[in-house]
């Protein structure tokens, strides 16, 4: 789907996600796999492919995770969206506009919601921010297969989804079973990425498998699907994404950084 198939019925996606080229959800059935970390540094490596080609359209995320937001913290973005004739303005660093819960809320306020609140906020998401002209909006998933998931996959015009699992087998089979949700909405699945695949020692290039090997081919395998590719664990991923300044741009040459492009 393109931006001109979008579904003008649901939502006011028409208004709000028709300049949007391509929308993808970053998902898995499993906390704790990295969703939002890959996700930022997508972002960002997707931005430099563009500006690269002399695409002048951005990149957006719409952070889904209403509970535990994190992306803001990882991009390094402060601040109360501008509302203007009722929509919300994304906020902007690197070269992505984002939206997330985080925004909305002060830092020390938990999110304390049952379903049809949270259900009500991503559909605000959808069709009460002025996302403007994207070449792609990467969306990210909470774990699991609840409210927040379905939400977005019945009022959404999804392009695809990547399924991202670490490598051991109490990740890959949760990370299986939710992604066949996607199947069940006929969102195509674009691929599986492995996350924290291996540790590699600066001194000897050794590989130390940490979490295990062959969770990635495995989940691509029994999904039909490609695997995309494998991040590395990196200390400098934590450490980017703790000081708001993801990997791809703060050491952009790093082997991990280079997995992400």
């Amino acid at each position: 789907a393109s931006s001109t198939d979008r579904n003008s019925g649901q939502l006011g996606i028409k208004n709000q996600l028709q300049k949007v080229e391509r929308i993808v959800a970053i998902a898995s059935g499993k906390g704790g796999v990295g969703k939002s970390t890959f996700t930022v540094n997508l972002a960002c490596a997707l931005n430099e492919t563009l500006s690269n080609l002399g695409k002048s359209d951005k990149v957006g995320i719409m952070d889904c995770d209403i509970y535990g937001p994190s992306i803001p913290l990882m991009i390094g973005i402060n601040g109360r969206p501008e509302i203007e004739d009722s929509n919300l303005h994304p906020l902007e660093n690197f070269g992505i506009r984002v939206m997330s819960m985080g925004f909305l809320i002060d830092e020390d306020t938990p999110v304390v919601w049952r379903g049809p609140m949270v259900t009500k906020t991503i559909t605000q998401f959808v069709s009460n921010v002025n996302w403007g002209e994207l070449e792609f909006l990467l969306v990210d998933l909470p774990p699991g297969t609840g409210d927040a998931q379905l939400t977005i996959v019945q009022t959404m015009p999804l392009d695809g989804a990547i399924i991202i699992t670490t490598p051991q087998i109490a990740a890959f089979n949760v990370a299986r079973r939710g992604a066949t949700m996607f199947g069940k909405v006929n969102v195509p699945i674009l691929g599986v990425v492995e996350n924290m695949s291996f540790l590699e020692l600066p001194s000897s290039k050794e590989r130390h498998y940490l979490f295990g090997k062959g969770g990635g081919e495995i989940t691509a395998l029994d999904l039909n699907a490609k695997l995309l590719g494998q991040i590395p664990l990196y200390e400098g991923i934590r450490v980017g994404c703790d000081n708001g300044i993801p990997l791809v741009i703060g050491e952009p040459q790093s082997s991990p950084a280079v997995a992400y492009k």
